[in-house]
């Protein structure tokens, strides 16, 4: 992400990157040491984003938004937004009611977060991106405080809707996140290896 942002010249086309990750716990430019309670045995990886520390594993998905957000006529906030607002109504497609809060960045459902946001902005072009927890164990969030907020309660998809579908739910969300920017998807032929997907 920070080869491809740095290096990018003006007519780069602009790419969003979704994938799962192995279990990993990662802490934002500003995370506190005392975020991290009992890591174990599940490595702690300093992240260049906002925020404070996560986790990330199998079953959640995660989008890395790597846009030109000046040629886009965006800001920072206008991003978040973009991405909450995407998860938003990904989430109203099943029927389930989630909401963005204006005092802390992410989606919740009920006063339980379901997708935690961090984004990075150098030279007016954005990386890192969302995590949105499908169906995933979620026993590791009890070893920190996630996103800096004592007892926050985790939650993800698969405790609102019965065996939700990954690959469907990756396309479900690029198509909800790319209308906002009226961004045309192009998928290239490696992205069902993980690799990521073009906009």
């Amino acid at each position: 992400m920070q080869d491809f942002t740095l290096n990018r010249d003006d007519q780069a086309t602009d790419e969003i990157w979704l994938l799962e990750h192995d279990p990993v716990f990662t802490q934002g430019q500003a995370g506190k040491a005392e975020h991290l309670l009992s890591p174990g045995d599940i490595p702690v990886v300093p992240a260049d984003r906002g925020g404070q520390v996560t986790y990330h594993g199998p079953g959640q998905l995660v989008a890395y938004v790597l846009l030109d957000i000046r040629r886009l006529k965006s800001d920072v906030r206008k991003l978040v937004s973009a991405l909450e607002d995407s998860v938003v109504g990904l989430l109203g497609s099943y029927g389930v009611d989630a909401a963005a809060r204006a005092d802390a960045p992410g989606v919740y459902i009920g006063e339980s977060k379901v997708c935690s946001l961090g984004l990075r902005i150098k030279r007016g072009r954005s990386y890192h991106g969302l995590a949105l927890n499908v169906d995933m164990d979620l026993e590791p969030f009890s070893r920190i405080n996630p996103c800096g907020y004592q007892g926050l309660e985790m939650t993800q998809v698969a405790d609102w809707v019965k065996a939700p579908d990954m690959a469907v739910i990756k396309q479900q969300w690029l198509s909800e996140f790319c209308g906002r920017y009226n961004l045309q998807s192009v998928t290239p032929n490696d992205a069902e290896a993980g690799q990521g997907a073009s906009a």
